[in-house]
């Protein structure tokens, strides 16, 4: 990489900036359509939005990878349900519950509990520095779930709403280390499929709030939300994120996701109003270290080739 130019190197950190500031906003939208458009709404118009958007621009391509798609079509499905549909039915009904900070935050966590799934399902070698790192991480997001307060911790007491962000992360995780599983295949197709797989687990989720008298259809308001999560978190964001990734590499440009919580929480103040408290930077501190320790660890490991 050290061949890059200045121009290349500065052109992938402004798209892995607006990459996270789009993703981060994900979560300013899902805030501000609650009472607006209820989360299985958002979720089942997100998926099946840009699904329909990637047949129509990228079928062809589709067409071609589908031979190697279809020995791996149940895989690829019950990923998709779990890392869009599950993260994001998980994300939408916490922000009824718990602040748009909160959530951000904790999602900084991911990174983690990708190391983590990669070490249960696959066995990934792990060292000193990641070991440690997640704990500091895991510590950070006990903080944000018990507010700061760690008599909350004795009695239990956590914010239904951040319960269910640790279940998104989680879900996350497994979805995203899952993927070192997939086939060889362009990535618009292997994201048709993702969509197609979360579209399809989304809609009989739609249709039990339906059942249950809770659906709620887009206002106006609403419907800005639905329209900025399809194009930007959704379309725009994982465009830039591919394009950086071929300018400057996976590593460097992974690194950049430590952004997403700080944006979150700079959205969440001015765009919301929300307070920022002592904890959230204290929990905040304890994330990035955690991750900053883990993939100082994980470079050694691939220093040494284990």
């Amino acid at each position: 990489m050290g061949g890059l130019g200045g121009h290349t190197i500065y052109k992938a950190y402004v798209l892995l900036a607006l990459t996270t500031l789009f993703w981060a906003g994900n979560s300013i939208a899902g805030k501000l359509a609650v009472g607006h458009a209820s989360p299985m709404v958002l979720a089942t118009v997100r998926w099946a939005s840009v699904l329909v958007v990637l047949y129509i621009f990228s079928r062809k391509q589709i067409a071609a990878d589908w031979a190697a798609v279809r020995p791996r079509l149940r895989y690829l499905l019950v990923l998709g349900a779990l890392g869009f549909t599950v993260f994001s039915v998980a994300l939408y009904y916490a922000l009824v519950y718990t602040t748009a900070i909160n959530a951000s935050i904790l999602q900084g966590g991911m990174p983690l509990f990708v190391f983590a799934a990669s070490f249960i399902l696959f066995s990934s070698r792990i060292g000193v520095e990641q070991a440690v790192g997640f704990l500091c991480s895991f510590i950070g997001v006990i903080v944000i779930a018990m507010r700061g307060d760690l008599a909350r911790l004795i009695e239990l007491d956590i914010n239904f709403g951040d319960a269910l962000m640790l279940v998104a992360i989680i879900a996350y995780g497994i979805y995203t280390a899952a993927l070192r599983s997939k086939p060889a295949i362009h990535w618009t197709s292997l994201m048709f499929t993702l969509c197609l797989g979360a579209t399809l687990a989304a809609l009989p989720m739609l249709a039990f709030e339906a059942a249950r008298g809770e659906t709620i259809i887009p206002d106006m308001r609403g419907w800005i939300a639905i329209s900025y999560i399809v194009i930007f978190p959704s379309l725009i964001a994982q465009v830039f994120y591919i394009k950086a990734v071929e300018l400057i590499g996976a590593n460097r440009a992974g690194l950049f996701i430590n952004l997403l919580p700080l944006w979150g929480a700079l959205l969440a103040v001015t765009v919301l109003g929300e307070e920022f408290h002592l904890y959230h930077a204290i929990a905040l501190l304890l994330i990035l270290a955690g991750i900053g320790l883990a993939e100082y660890g994980g470079r050694r490991l691939a220093r040494r080739g284990i």
